[in-house]
C-alpha cells in the first residue's frame, strides 16, 4: 500500500485543511525531503484571502522550508540522507535572457515553489537538487527558517546601491520590514527610521536598532522623518506597497534618491505623483525574491547573530495547527510564525 502523508491545503483564510495524499518519489536530480519548519509568509496569508495577484486559490503553501534529505535520485548525488538543507523556491527555467544573465529570480517563466505548485507546509516533498543548501553547521532550524524571508530583504538592500553612510526610511514593521532593517544596518546605513500604525511593531524596531520609529498614518511623517534623519532620507524601502505608502515614500525620499518597492501591491492602479518623480529624479525600483548569493549573505548574517530570532519569530504551531498558524499570521501584532512537522 502507497505510504500516506499529510500536506495542508488551503482554499481560504477560513477553509484550511489536511489532505491525504500518496508520499512522493523523487525524480532524477530531485531531493525527497522531509519537512522540518516550515514558515508562514505575508504573500501565504495574502494568497490565502484572495488578494495575491500571482497566486491562486486553492493552493499547497510552503517556499520557507527547512528539511532533511530522505532520499536522492540518480542525479543529484552531492546530497545523501540526513543532510539538513533550506530550499531556494525559485523555479526558473535557465533559457530565458534574464537566467542566462544570472538573473533567474525575474525569470520569463518564474514558478515558486509553494505558490504556483504545491509546497512543503507537508511530510515529505520533493524538489530539484539545485533548489537546496545546506544548512551551516551550528545554524538552528528555527534560525536556519529565516534565510529565505532575509534573502528577499538582503536582495532588496542590494538594488538600493551602496548604503555606507547614507540615511534610509523603512515603511511597514512586518517581518521584512523588519529584515530590511537587518540587512541595512548591516549594509552601512548611518540612520535608519522605520514607520508602522502599531506601537508594539514600533517598539520592536526600535529594539532591533532603528534610530526612530514613527506612527505610519501621522499626518507630519516626512517632517518627523526628517527631522530624525537631518533630511529626506537617500533611500526608502516601501513594504507595506499600497497608495499612501508610495505617496509617503515619494515624500520621504530626497532629491535623486531612491524608493524600493518591496511589498506585494495589490493588482490593480496604484496613482502615483510622476510630475514629482520626474521633477525630483526619484528612482524607483522592484525588487523579487533573491539568488543563490542573497541566500549565502543571509546565512552569514544569521551565523553572525545579527538577526535577533527571539524578537522575529513570535509563535509556532504543528503542522495539525495550520489553520491556527494562518490565523496568528493574520494578527498584526504577531512578527514571523512557524510550522513545525514533526511526522506524519
Amino acid at each position: 500500500m502507497t505510504e500516506q502523508i499529510r500536506r495542508v491545503l488551503v482554499r481560504s483564510l477560513a477553509d484550511i485543511t489536511l489532505e491525504q495524499v500518496p508520499a512522493p518519489v523523487p525524480g532524477d536530480d530531485e531531493l525527497l525531503i522531509r519537512t522540518t519548519v516550515v514558515g508562514v509568509c505575508g504573500s501565504d496569508t495574502h494568497a490565502a484571502a484572495g488578494h495575491h495577484p500571482f497566486v491562486d486559490l486553492p493552493y499547497r503553501p510552503g517556499h520557507e522550508a527547512v528539511g532533511i534529505v530522505t532520499a536522492a535520485g540518480n542525479g543529484a548525488e552531492d546530497f545523501a540522507p540526513g543532510d539538513r538543507v533550506i530550499i531556494e523556491p525559485n523555479l526558473y527555467c535557465g533559457r530565458c535572457p534574464q537566467c542566462r544573465s544570472g538573473r533567474y529570480n525575474i525569470c520569463q517563466d518564474l514558478k515558486v515553489f509553494g505558490c504556483q505548485t504545491p509546497g512543503a507546509m507537508t511530510d515529505l516533498f520533493t524538489i530539484p537538487a539545485d533548489r537546496v543548501h545546506r544548512v551551516p553547521d551550528g545554524m538552528t532550524d528555527i534560525e536556519a527558517a529565516l534565510v529565505e524571508p532575509l534573502a528577499t530583504p538582503v536582495h532588496a538592500v542590494a538594488k538600493a546601491g551602496d548604503l555606507t553612510g547614507r540615511t534610509v526610511v523603512v515603511l511597514g514593521a512586518g517581518p521584512i520590514g523588519l529584515l530590511v532593517l537587518a540587512a541595512a544596518r548591516h549594509a552601512g546605513a548611518a540612520r535608519i527610521a522605520v514607520s508602522d500604525l502599531l506601537p508594539g511593531k514600533r517598539d520592536r524596531a526600535l529594539r532591533l536598532g532603528a534610530d526612530t520609529a514613527l506612527p505610519a498614518d501621522a499626518t507630519d511623517l516626512a517632517d518627523q522623518a526628517h527631522a530624525a534623519l537631518g533630511g529626506p532620507a537617500d533611500v526608502v524601502f516601501d513594504c507595506v506597497a499600497r497608495e499612501q505608502s508610495i505617496a509617503q515614500a515619494t515624500d520621504l525620499v530626497t532629491k535623486g534618491g531612491t524608493i524600493i518597492v518591496v511589498g506585494v501591491g495589490a493588482a490593480g492602479t496604484t496613482p502615483v505623483r510622476l510630475d514629482l518623480i520626474q521633477d525630483r529624479e526619484i528612482r524607483i525600483e522592484g525588487t523579487l525574491m533573491y539568488t543563490g548569493d542573497d541566500y549565502r549573505t543571509a546565512m552569514s548574517l544569521i551565523s553572525s547573530g545579527a538577526i535577533d530570532t527571539a524578537e522575529i519569530v513570535t509563535a509556532t504551531y504543528p503542522l495539525e495547527d495550520a489553520a491556527k498558524a494562518f490565523a496568528a499570521s493574520v494578527d498584526p501584532e504577531q512578527v514571523k510564525v512557524l510550522v513545525t512537522v514533526d511526522g506524519p
